[in-house]
C-alpha cells in the first residue's frame, strides 16, 4: 500500500522528491521491526517535497484523500496496527489549517460512508527512510495508479507560496 501511495505522488507534476519512512513517534531512527512492535508511536508515511509554483499543498491533499482510505482506523488494506493509521504531519501552522479545512470539506461532502479518521499533527524534525526493496515494487505500483492518478491531477489549479514537505500516513 505504501509504495502505491508514493507512486501516486511521484506522478504529480511539481513533485520533486518522495521518501517513504516513519514519522510521529518517539524512537529515533526506528526499523521496520521496531515500528511493528506498535510501541514506537510511528506511522508509515510518504514525505513529499514539491515545487509550489507547479503544485499546491491543497492539490497534494486532494491526492492524499484519493489514494488511501481515510476512514480506516489503524489499518490500510490488509495491514493493521497504529503504524498504518491515516495521518498528515504538517510543517507549519498554515499547513495545519489548510489540512484541517480540507479534511472538514471531505467530511461534509457526503462521499464517505464513515467518518474521516485522519489525524493532523505537527511533523517531527525528520523521517527515517524505510529500508525496503523499493525499485522492484515501484514499477508495478506506478503502473497500478497511473491511469487514476492522471485523471485526478487534471483538476489541479493553484500553486502555493512556499515549498514544504508533506508527509502522509499510509
Amino acid at each position: 500500500m505504501l509504495l502505491g501511495v508514493e507512486a501516486a505522488f511521484q506522478q504529480v507534476p511539481g513533485v520533486i522528491d518522495t521518501a517513504v519512512g516513519y514519522s510521529g513517534g518517539e524512537t529515533p531512527n526506528p526499523t521496520y521491526k521496531d515500528v511493528c512492535t506498535d510501541e514506537t508511536g510511528h506511522a508509515e508515511v510518504v514525505q513529499v517535497k514539491f515545487d509550489p509554483a507547479t503544485v499546491s499543498y491543497e492539490q497534494l491533499l486532494d491526492v492524499f484523500w484519493k489514494v488511501h482510505d481515510p476512514t480506516q482506523v489503524n489499518r490500510q488494506g490488509p495491514d493493521f496496527g497504529t503504524q498504518y493509521r491515516t495521518a498528515i504531519f504538517t510543517h507549519s501552522p498554515e499547513q495545519e489549517a489548510v489540512a484541517k479545512k480540507s479534511r472538514a470539506a471531505l467530511e461534509a461532502s457526503g462521499k464517505l460512508k464513515r467518518p474521516v479518521a485522519t489525524e493532523i499533527t505537527p511533523a517531527g524534525t525528520s523521517i527515517a527512510r524505510k529500508s525496503i526493496t523499493r525499485n522492484i515494487c515501484r514499477s508495478a505500483a506506478q503502473r497500478a495508479v497511473t491511469s487514476e492518478v492522471e485523471s485526478n491531477f487534471r483538476k489541479c489549479e493553484k500553486p502555493s507560496e512556499a515549498a514544504r514537505f508533506f508527509a502522509c500516513g499510509d
